[in-house]
């Protein structure tokens, strides 16, 4: 197995791609879309990208990549998030003028960060803010970032567990080129329109609540080409084989002008083991 991921090496997304498959060959991307490209281009086997934080909530750009390609989710992941102030060696707090990360990781240390009084710089990769400060020699600026990137990038821990929330996770999503799911499947994302008149919203779900299908998430994302108008991402507990899911899909699409399954895939919330 072979796992494209977003980031430098130390990045949150290679942690969980190695809590995933702990022997896992990693392949590094600059970008999201480059996770999916690596994957549908067969130089990686799975793609994995984070789909929500527990407090600072939806990574809404992957959203719309699951729909632009057509890579099925095979499996999901959950990540404990530790942030770490990191710095040069021998660089103190005093001496900071400026703080990088990437915007997630910003926003989930914003107590802490509001206790020093610097400049906060978005990056794209929590990981490769250390990378800029190392290769920079930039003495005056610290990052957000893990502690594995810290040893990875030479860098000095000032503060550990500086997020928000002590209990703060990032829901990770595994995506590949084959449907078929890395385990039994206990949870299914599907994708929806609905028509814009009164009631069809919980006319849609209702097929769901109907059946004893748990909805666990219901996000919304704006249909660019169409004003106002939306499209709806669903994760229910249930597979794609349960019998009542799949009359509850046919029951959706009697009306839903839009319906596609992204992916039907198992749980994980400690390593796999081999």
């Amino acid at each position: 197995m072979r796992i494209a991921y977003q980031g430098e090496p130390g990045a949150y997304s290679e942690a969980a791609a190695l809590r995933f498959r702990p022997s896992a060959d990693l392949l590094p991307c600059e970008t999201f879309e480059a996770v999916f490209a690596a994957v549908e281009q067969g130089r990686a086997t799975h793609g994995i990208l984070p789909i929500e934080n527990s407090s600072h909530g939806t990574i809404h750009g992957n959203y719309d990549l699951l729909l632009k390609h057509e890579l099925p989710i095979v499996g999901e992941v959950k990540q404990p998030i530790v942030h770490n102030l990191l710095a040069l060696d021998g660089t103190t707090r005093e001496q900071l003028r400026r703080v990088f990360s990437h915007p997630q990781g910003l926003g989930q240390c914003q107590r802490f960060l509001r206790t020093l009084d610097v400049e906060l710089v978005p990056t794209y990769d929590t990981a490769g803010s250390a990378k800029l400060i190392r290769d920079g020699g930039l003495r005056d600026t610290g990052a957000i970032a893990s502690e594995r990137a810290a040893e990875v990038f030479g860098l000095s821990v000032l503060e550990a567990g500086v997020q928000d929330f002590a209990d703060n996770t990032t829901r990770f999503l595994l995506v590949g080129r084959d449907q078929t799911p890395l385990g039994p499947a206990d949870k299914t994302t599907i994708v929806f329109t609905v028509t814009n008149d009164a009631g069809a919203l919980f006319k849609a779900l209702s097929v769901f609540a109907l059946r004893d299908i748990d909805l666990t998430k219901l996000e919304s994302r704006p249909i660019p080409e169409r004003p106002f108008e939306f499209l709806f991402y669903a994760d229910l507990t249930a597979s794609r084989d349960d019998l009542p899911f799949a009359r509850a899909l046919m029951h959706l699409a009697e009306f839903a002008p839009l319906l596609r399954t992204l992916g039907s895939y198992p749980r994980w919330e400690e390593p796999e083991t081999e």
